[in-house]
């Protein structure tokens, strides 16, 4: 019983984690855009959208994980039908994950060589290919490193989120482990993060490697 239920919890957690991991790089990066294209030295400044943009990302950032799951309980039920389970878990973690991978994001297409910048305008590139033939390929190492961080951040928030009715390893640790005093079952469920983590760590190492050279 132990180990398929710890096989289930391990996929429960692999596939919240990559889905709102990818849902947040997706709703990260289209933010991350604008604020690039918006701030004040950017390519189309503009003070209201980046001052605004920048306050939301600053606010949602601020929020504790546990606390925003429990605010968006009703949204959450809204959205997916159901406020606990694996696929309710997503939506939190998605608003959660989404202004963290922004501002990665956008740190690293900031520090972009100003110079390289400057030469693409110089032979007539528009807006659109200065943000993705220049701007996001020299910053993709530092984004491939930020997506590897946003995965590791979210682990750690499932096992949260399953606190609260969220499913995967962290709601076996608490219901099976702490509940009902299985120490054993709570160390099963620390070795398989633990793993988790070094498996995703050591694969974007490598990805970040090969986009560096």
């Amino acid at each position: 019983m132990i180990p398929k239920l710890l096989l289930e919890a391990t996929l429960d957690t692999l596939y919240m984690t990559f889905v709102s991991t990818f849902l947040a790089f997706v709703i990260g990066l289209f933010l991350a855009i604008i604020l690039v294209l918006t701030k004040p030295n950017g390519l189309k400044p503009n003070k209201i959208i980046f001052g605004s943009l920048d306050l939301v990302v600053n606010v949602l950032r601020s929020f504790p994980f546990i606390i925003l799951i429990i605010v968006l309980f009703p949204f959450t039920k809204f959205v997916v039908g159901t406020s606990i389970g694996t696929s309710a878990a997503i939506v939190p973690l998605t608003i959660g994950s989404a202004p963290f991978i922004a501002r990665i994001i956008e740190n690293a297409m900031n520090e972009v060589d100003y110079g390289i910048i400057e030469a693409a305008r110089s032979f007539g590139a528009s807006r659109f290919q200065i943000l993705f033939r220049v701007m996001f390929v020299e910053a993709l190492p530092s984004i491939i490193n930020a997506v590897t961080l946003t995965l590791i951040v979210v682990i750690g928030f499932t096992a949260m989120a399953g606190t609260v009715g969220g499913g995967g390893l962290g709601d076996v640790a608490m219901r099976y482990g702490f509940q009902r005093f299985r120490p054993d079952i709570m160390a099963y469920t620390v070795v398989i993060l633990i793993a988790m983590v070094q498996i995703i760590q050591s694969t974007g190492d490598l990805l970040y490697k090969i986009t560096k050279k």
